[in-house]
């Protein structure tokens, strides 16, 4: 048990929680924000943190393999793909807590992929539910599949700049 107790201590640590000696005494500020009261009022201990992301991680990981099964129908492919990608992206809010996880995703360096992801989702699921256009819902999921790529990318120091680097060599037209 001891063992199990310290394996948990050290995800703690490599996810960013504070490893504390059982006590949960937090000052209550009189002017929180709204994720500060959200956070409060959803306070999972580390085991049911990593449970979480587990099992959506698995569910997004399985709805986007499964729909591979409906590639040739690009409606029911963008609906599970898109799904997926929901549930793999609210996955690490169960490792850093959702306000953390705003906040990572609203940082400076990759607001503008994110701006993009987000949006590539409401395009795809947009064609898809609405407009019912194949051809249409096809290229949103090609656009949100490159979105998440380069969202991805975000996170691993100067991916972003070495991927542009190499597909401008890569298409590069001069002789």
């Amino acid at each position: 048990m001891e063992a199990m107790n310290r394996a948990l201590e050290k995800a703690k640590m490599m996810v960013g929680l504070e490893v504390d000696d059982d006590e949960e005494s937090q000052a209550v500020e009189e002017n929180t924000s709204i994720f500060d009261d959200f956070n409060r009022h959803c306070t999972l201990s580390t085991k049911q943190r990593l449970y979480g992301f587990a099992t959506c991680l698995v569910a997004g990981l399985a709805c986007t393999i499964l729909s591979m099964l409906v590639f040739f129908n690009p409606i029911k492919f963008g609906i599970t793909f898109t799904f997926g990608n929901l549930l793999a992206l609210g996955s690490t809010a169960f490792l850093i807590g959702p306000k953390r996880q705003v906040g990572m995703m609203l940082d400076p360096v990759r607001i503008y992929a994110t701006a993009l992801y987000i949006a590539s989702i409401i395009i795809a699921l947009f064609c898809a539910l609405y407009v019912h256009n194949k051809l249409l819902t096809f290229i949103a999921i090609i656009l949100e599949f490159g979105a998440l790529a380069w969202y991805s990318l975000s996170y691993i120091p100067f991916a972003r700049s070495t991927v542009s680097r190499v597909m401008v060599s890569c298409f590069d037209t001069e002789f």
